[in-house]
């Protein structure tokens, strides 16, 4: 072994001893959304770190890369659980929906200020003798204090969601509960990249790994969108290995999540439009169908259509509607509002045709990341874990310019505002189309260098580069 190669993975785990403790300084005294400008220098010390990180790791042993990302990813997790959420309230819900389920009730049928639930409530979640002021406190119809968002309608999360939140209830019950079941999540899928890679592709499983949003997305804030992009992660797997059966069956069960996965299934399918579908696209697409259906029967035979939950209202409250845009920031910006939500909806179809007909079928990822990226790009959403899967696509085909859609997110939900939406996400695109037209850019110089050069340099999966 050359001497140098130890001190480069000692290099390497120093950056990422300052990225942890970085993010354990965010977590604890960085402020939350009280307070959302204290957090702004926090958050661009981690994406530094974690970019420096990233550089070092390029320079790491290939032996030495999976335990290095795996542990790096120990930490990253562990970091988000030393402190309650700071910037988002929704596992409260989460908490709550998994106590309904145990006590008998379902969560599509009994809202959290339903009477007939008052035997649930607890301080942590219900608090009592305050002012009820806190950033993540409200009132509910009735004037009682909760940390529950929208006390007073029916839960949103699809059923796979909810079977999760009634798993995890038992071992904790509460949202530090919460904050440790995606803390394993958020290491589960860091594994799950490991393992779905070979030789330096491992090292992108450092994408998602020692990604700061994981720690405040996936772990402080314990969304659910981190087990949607576990079974992403395991179902394209899958069916790139020639399992469609089961690949499917996951990528169902991701949707089933939250809704946002599906994004994901042009990429399982990629190719289907060039040929005539075969036993694969088929198998593929009839067990997701099918495993997204099951998940839903048992809810169904007991709330019936109420499954469906707040879903319909929540489009509306975030602005997906006709005459009451919040969306389509930057399609806004060349068209009338009425015409963005179609200009949205054809782009969109548009991009899932070209991976459905141009698409790698043994490389699902790439499709799938471009449809999930394109779709977040389109719409500009202010919620910045809806970005979870995001990091997880890139983290499994590489090309890390797609970072800045969940980056725009970030900064449109501490900043708010319309000039903030079109600037983000502007920055954005501009991101996710000249970087690569740089690489396209350095092959042609490498071409006029000569031949060798232009074999050993990656071409059509592109290699985790600097970011």
């Amino acid at each position: 072994m050359p001497a140098r190669v130890l001190p480069r993975t000692l290099l390497c785990a120093a950056a990422l001893a300052a990225l942890t403790a970085a993010l354990a300084l965010t977590v604890t005294v960085g402020g939350t959304m009280a307070d959302p400008p204290h957090l702004y220098g926090w958050y661009v010390l981690d994406a530094a770190l974690f970019a420096l990180a990233l550089l070092l790791l390029r320079r790491v042993d290939a032996r030495r890369v999976a335990p290095l990302v795996l542990i790096g990813s120990v930490l990253v997790a562990g970091a988000g659980l030393l402190a309650p959420p700071r910037t988002s309230d929704d596992a409260y819900r989460y908490v709550w929906d998994g106590r309904v389920q145990a006590s008998g009730h379902s969560p599509y049928d009994r809202t959290p200020d339903d009477p007939v639930l008052r035997g649930l409530r607890d301080p942590e979640l219900f608090p009592t003798g305050d002012a009820c002021t806190a950033w993540d406190e409200r009132r509910t119809a009735v004037g009682d204090c909760t940390r529950i968002n929208r006390p007073a309608v029916h839960t949103i999360y699809p059923p796979v969601a909810e079977a999760w939140f009634l798993a995890v209830h038992p071992f904790g019950g509460g949202v530090r509960g919460e904050q440790a079941a995606g803390a394993l999540l958020a290491v589960a899928t860091t594994g799950a990249l490991l393992a779905a890679a070979a030789g330096e592709r491992r090292r992108r499983a450092a994408l998602w790994g020692w990604c700061p949003g994981v720690t405040v997305w996936a772990v402080n804030d314990a969304h659910v969108d981190t087990l949607g992009a576990l079974l992403m992660v395991a179902g394209l797997a899958c069916a790139a290995r020639r399992r469609p059966g089961t690949g499917g069956a996951l990528l169902g069960a991701a949707v089933a999540v939250k809704l946002l996965p599906g994004l994901a299934l042009p990429g399982a399918l990629a190719g289907l439009l060039a040929r005539r579908p075969g036993r694969r696209e088929l198998t593929v697409a009839a067990a997701a169908l099918g495993a997204f259906l099951l998940a839903y029967l048992p809810y169904v035979a007991v709330s019936g259509p109420g499954v469906l939950g707040y879903l319909p209202g929540y489009l509306r409250e975030e602005g997906y509607e006709q005459g009451h845009l919040e969306r389509f920031a930057l399609l806004r910006t060349v068209l009338a509002d009425r015409w963005a939500p179609w200009a949205a909806a054809l782009v969109l179809a548009a991009v899932a045709g070209w991976v459905l007909r141009r698409g790698h079928p043994e490389r699902p990822w790439g499709g799938a990341l471009l449809v999930t990226g394109t779709a977040l790009l389109l719409v500009a959403p202010s919620y910045p874990w809806y970005g979870l899967l995001v990091v997880a696509l890139v983290a499994l085909d590489g090309r890390w310019e797609w970072l800045a859609v969940p980056a725009a997110g970030q900064v449109l939900y501490l900043v708010g505002g319309e000039d903030a939406q079109r600037t983000a996400y502007g920055a954005a695109l501009v991101c996710v189309l000249a970087v690569p037209a740089l690489r396209r850019l350095a092959r042609r110089k490498l071409a006029l260098r000569g031949p060798a050069l232009v074999a050993a340099t990656p071409q059509a999966e592109p290699e985790m580069t600097k970011p």
